[in-house]
């Protein structure tokens, strides 16, 4: 799941390379943590966050069949 994550954030973003994805996994929930350059922000999250709740619909159907609940966070 997390080089899906980054592969859909690379192919949204003008700087790819600062692309960056963090996994912190626990016992029953996966936490993606997403990093990318401080221009890029808006393309990530998108029109009133609809990018950002694509991309979290995505995760959400891949982390079914893992079996585990995923969230992914934004960060800045």
């Amino acid at each position: 799941m997390k080089d899906l994550i980054k592969r859909i954030a690379k192919a949204l973003v003008d700087h790819p390379e600062q692309v960056e994805v963090l996994e912190v996994e626990g016992e029953q929930i996966l936490v993606l943590e997403l990093k990318v350059a401080k221009e890029d922000i808006g393309k990530i999250i998108g029109k009133q966050g609809r990018t950002a709740r694509a991309i979290r619909t995505i995760l959400n159907a891949a982390s079914g069949k893992a079996k585990k609940h995923a969230v992914i966070e934004i960060i800045d």
